[in-house]
């Protein structure tokens, strides 16, 4: 079978129902992929009854992570994670990664224009850093239940930042209300001007699609990758 036929035609594990896993249950065909199975909260207690599956897509929680991921490599199956708040455990499961030769996509976030966002960002960075005179912020709006604050998305652009040179004091705040999928903007301000980059999801099947993305170009390849890899950046 030919590289691109096994990622058009790859087997979709779904671990976490929930908003997230619902989307990309029904985005999958299209995608042309197809769900293998589901691994809600109940599914998760008994592992030895998982259909098999070529790659996993995670939404489920920060602390079910550590927990399925060693499962899933044990088999072979690659993959994708959504999920934030469990990045203290990422040393140990790269490590679990390697050991099975599995291909992980894990990112704060899957939607293809946050990437190229945080591409943007540390471009601005690199440019603003020898300018003592404009100072920088990061803004992150998310809906009521999102339990991580700052965002895993508001830390990858303070790390994009940091990466392009800007060594200043960055100043990071968070809100959460009401539905709102997610915007992140980013601004440096200086006497008398001010420049602003805003990201702004309007629903949360950017993210889906993003993960479905991840999914299929995951396929033959082993090692520990993020969106950047994805997106070639």
């Amino acid at each position: 079978m030919s590289e691109t036929s096994n990622r058009t035609g790859r087997r979709v594990l779904i671990v976490g129902h929930g908003r997230m896993g619902r989307l990309v249950e029904a985005l999958c065909a299209e995608h042309g992929m197809a769900v293998a199975g589901i691994v809600d909260r109940a599914a998760a207690a008994r592992p030895e009854r998982w259909p098999p599956a070529d790659v996993a897509i995670d939404f489920s929680t920060a602390e079910a992570v550590p927990v399925n991921f060693p499962r899933l490599a044990a088999r072979g199956i690659d993959v994708v994670i959504g999920t934030t708040g469990w990045q203290a455990h990422e040393p140990p499961l790269r490590e679990i990664a390697a050991r099975h030769g599995i291909g992980v996509v894990a990112a704060p976030n899957f939607a293809l224009g946050v990437s190229l966002f945080a591409a943007l960002v540390e471009r601005a960075g690199a440019l603003l850093a020898p300018h003592a005179g404009f100072g920088a912020w990061i803004h992150e709006l998310h809906h009521a239940a999102k339990r991580d604050a700052p965002s895993g998305t508001a830390i990858a652009l303070e790390a994009a930042l940091r990466r392009s040179g800007y060594d200043r004091p960055i100043d990071v705040a968070s809100t959460r209300a009401g539905c709102i999928p997610g915007t992140h903007t980013v601004g440096f301000d200086a006497a008398g001007e001010t420049i602003t980059l805003t990201h702004a999801a309007r629903d949360r099947t950017a993210f889906a699609r993003g993960a479905l993305e991840a999914a299929r170009w995951v396929a033959g390849r082993r090692g520990w990758f993020t969106m950047r890899d994805v997106l070639g950046l």
